[in-house]
């Protein structure tokens, strides 16, 4: 039995379990982050004796793990919510949990009477015992920050056998100026380096190929005198592991000891998702970003002068207060200077407590709307002919299932490309050589080469 930490005393006790087993029904919205947090909820309840249902209806406890970053996807969540509204029965707890619960706090109660639960991203390891209450009808929200929180001794209830996410570094302490996260969840702080290497091991016995290492700004990595480019190495060299990502780095944390390990190490795979946000400098500065134009394109510079076939895909965010026209083709220009692989392109959305709410001069939203087309044009045009120019190459891939498209299976690349490829699923956790032999622009198809 998994022992719980109890605030107020201090120490680990034991909660009793149940004599029967009950169902949990859980949705994630956001990052991947809040897939492993899900993951990590479903192996603590899992020792409670709950079992994931895919049913709302048959469920005895209804969580939703929630997102915060974009108010869309708050607007999503309390949609769903009021979806879910019709699941609840007596018996029955609901709970919001993740970044919009921290945010919103006792505020979700009072909006949400079909709602239990409101608990932060530090808070889970009390989920039985708030579960326990709210079975007797209270209503309990637990927001604290735990800057001690790993979840350490925490068996994550994964699905996925071929590959795992790795929580590596929790909270952040960039204070960028549009960005909810610190508040959501709390101070930088790092793992123990042998523990998270314990954990990869434990996933490879498991037949787990793959990870990826997250943290908000995972590069920041530190623990004693460990950085990000000791993990990597010692992560590299876990039997069993033939491909190591992460997400998401910082460009002004991407050292030379880090590229090194980039480059030096065979697992890690030959892409970086490396966020930019704006090819303003004056707007990278009211963005709270600590580099500027020419330091993001140095980085890039240095990642592809060590890596030379890396894939590197970014975040753009457009009509961020003050945003010119002139700043926005600041923008356009460095993404055709650049020249991505791919990238996430985003409107600029107002967050509550964020110092980005007080500045001045926001951007119409219909301005943003057009900007945010443009962006979309002109990363798909660079991403297809980018694309188009690998079609004939053999390249490995990792079938990691079924695709939507009837009788393909879905493959990637170690540049983070998917290739759908015909074949059995017993192909499924397969490392395969293959030809790409069309793309969509965005997607490859391929064929093995026997």
């Amino acid at each position: 039995m998994t022992p719980y930490f109890d605030i107020e005393t201090a120490r680990f006790t034991r909660s009793p379990r149940s004599t029967e087993m009950k169902n949990v029904y859980i949705e994630t919205y956001g990052c991947q982050m809040n897939v492993a947090d899900t993951e990590t909820v479903l192996g603590l309840l899992g020792d409670r004796d709950y079992r994931r249902t895919e049913d709302p209806a048959a469920a005895d406890l209804i969580l939703v793990n929630t997102c915060a970053v974009r108010e869309n996807a708050e607007q999503r969540v309390l949609g769903r919510l009021g979806e879910l509204k019709r699941y609840k029965r007596p018996g029955v707890v609901v709970g919001v949990l993740g970044c919009m619960a921290q945010r919103l706090g006792e505020r979700l109660l009072d909006a949400e009477q079909h709602v239990d639960l409101v608990i932060g991203p530090d808070c889970y390891r009390l989920l039985p015992d708030l579960i326990a209450g709210g079975e007797q009808g209270e209503r309990l929200v637990d927001t604290k920050f735990n800057d001690w929180e790993h979840y350490e001794g925490i068996a994550q209830w994964r699905d996925d056998s071929i590959r795992a996410f790795v929580t590596v570094q929790r909270g952040c302490d960039y204070r960028c100026t549009f960005c909810i996260v610190p508040m959501t969840r709390g101070r930088e702080r790092s793992r123990k380096l042998p523990d998270v290497v314990a954990e990869v091991e434990a996933v490879a016995t498991r037949g787990v190929t793959e990870v990826t290492l997250l943290g908000q700004t995972v590069n920041s990595y530190r623990e004693g005198n460990n950085d990000f480019a000791d993990l990597l190495r010692a992560v590299g060299r876990v039997d069993g592991i033939r491909r190591v990502r992460f997400t998401s780095p910082y460009p002004n944390d991407f050292t030379d000891r880090v590229i090194h390990a980039v480059a030096d190490v065979p697992e890690v795979c030959e892409h970086v998702h490396l966020p930019v946000q704006s090819g303003s400098s004056r707007i990278l500065k009211r963005m709270g970003r600590r580099y500027d134009r020419e330091a993001f394109i140095e980085c890039v510079t240095r990642l592809r002068d060590a890596v030379p076939e890396i894939a590197i895909t970014t975040d753009v965010i457009v009509g961020f207060p003050g945003e010119s026209d002139e700043d926005f083709e600041e923008t356009v220009g460095l993404l055709e200077e650049v020249q991505f692989d791919d990238a996430f392109t985003f409107k600029y959305s107002t967050r509550e407590g964020t110092a980005a709410l007080r500045l001045p001069s926001h951007v119409p939203d219909e301005i943003k709307r057009q900007r945010l087309e443009r962006t979309i044009e002109t990363v798909r045009s660079i991403s297809a002919k980018k694309n188009l120019a690998l079609v004939g190459d053999t390249t490995e891939v990792l079938v990691e299932g079924k695709a939507r498209r009837g009788g393909l299976l879905q493959s990637r690349t170690r540049t983070h490309r998917v290739v759908l490829v015909e074949g059995p699923e017993e192909w499924l956790g397969r490392y395969l050589e293959v030809r790409l032999t069309g793309t969509t622009g965005a997607t490859f198809t391929g064929a093995p080469v026997t």
